[in-house]
């Protein structure tokens, strides 16, 4: 187990950088404007279940191997940003359909397609995989032993913190999109404007650097 003294510092660490807006907060928003509510609530879920698999690889040893492998690194950093791209301009085609929805009884996507979309995202971000290999050693107590079940305590920690705080993105930027009225047209906007929220997330951690 993490001594009290680590996993506090740890977790007021984690809460610094999780609640200062960054890519996750971007996602959050553009899907929460784009899909509403829910499909924002979804995706935050499912982003944070990607964390999962993350957190077991670093504590495995595996993501200190990808993130210090600059082609592997490379590869995922692309394969997620082009993901979030594709979703942005999913968005915006189908803004429409998302306003339909929106202002009528019209069924809604799958859950499970939202959920596995944010999923994708969450287990794709290489900047995850980075910070967990760079920060998680620096909190764990090797006299206390059992050094994997400690930083896949520690990534937890981040887990539960990441889940609340964009979830709470997710309701704000979903409460604005219910402020704009059941207005088609607003709802169109809206979504469209989460779609280029996504694609300029994409663009961004698409360009910028090669390992961070």
């Amino acid at each position: 187990m993490v001594p009290i003294d680590n996993l506090l510092a740890f977790t007021l660490a984690a809460l610094v950088l999780i609640v200062i807006p960054g890519p996750s907060v971007l996602f959050t928003i553009g899907r929460a404007l784009a899909l509403g509510r829910i499909g924002g609530l979804l995706s935050v879920l499912g982003n944070a279940l990607g964390l999962l698999p993350v957190i077991a690889l670093v504590a495995l040893g595996v993501g200190g191997i990808v993130a210090n492998s600059i082609v592997l690194f490379t590869m995922v950093k692309i394969a997620g940003a082009l993901y979030l791209m594709y979703l942005g301009i999913q968005a915006i085609r189908h803004r429409r359909q998302s306003a339909e929805a929106a202002t009528s009884a019209a069924a809604p996507r799958s859950a499970w397609r939202q959920l596995g979309e944010g999923f994708i995202v969450g287990i794709t971000n290489p900047k995850t995989i980075a910070f967990f290999v760079a920060v998680l050693p620096q909190f764990v107590d090797l006299d206390a032993g059992a050094v994997p079940l400690q930083m896949i305590q520690l990534g937890l920690v981040f887990f539960v913190i990441a889940l609340l705080s964009d979830g709470t993105w997710a309701l704000i930027a979903a409460g604005a999109r219910s402020w704009f009225g059941r207005s088609p047209k607003r709802i169109e906007r809206l979504t469209a404007t989460g779609g280029g929220l996504m694609i300029g997330l994409g663009g961004i951690l698409l360009l910028t650097g090669n390992k961070h």
